[in-house]
């Protein structure tokens, strides 16, 4: 069987990849993917703040969670049951580890999840995972 890495972020775009990778490959395992960016934390003064780091953790993990149960409401509608991951790293490279180390065959995701600052700051994830990834990448705008 067909297996799909999914990231998801939340995005409008991470939504279109999904419901992409739901309709094209009705068949395939689909792995959702939230990774969580430790970098991201620290662009706030508040990371010096003792126990901030946990805190801030936490609240991404709830919100990876939060995502999860909002896709799989998505995946409700197509009759398909989504397996999910949270991972924690720079995104491009998690993504590429994960599809690598547990045999994807597949990723498809959205064309960009940031604006503004942090897509000028950390690049294009997608961009990244295009050029790296040793499997196909379909990439949805």
């Amino acid at each position: 069987m067909t297996s799909i890495l999914l990231p998801i972020d939340g995005s409008e775009q991470s939504k279109d990849a999904l419901e992409y990778a739901l309709e094209h490959f009705k068949d395939a395992d689909i792995t959702a993917i939230n990774v969580i960016d430790p970098i991201e934390a620290g662009y706030t003064s508040q990371a010096t703040v003792p126990g901030y780091s946990e805190e801030w953790f936490e609240q991404a993990k709830e919100s990876a969670e939060q995502l999860f149960a909002t896709a799989q409401e998505t995946a409700d509608e197509y009759d398909h049951e989504l397996d999910t991951v949270t991972e924690v790293g720079r995104p491009s490279r998690t993504i590429v580890d994960y599809a690598v180390e547990n045999d994807m065959d597949h990723i498809v995701m959205g064309s960009h999840g940031r604006s503004g600052v942090t897509r000028i700051l950390l690049g294009s994830v997608a961009e990244s995972v295009v050029r790296r990834s040793p499997v196909p990448v379909t990439i949805v705008r």
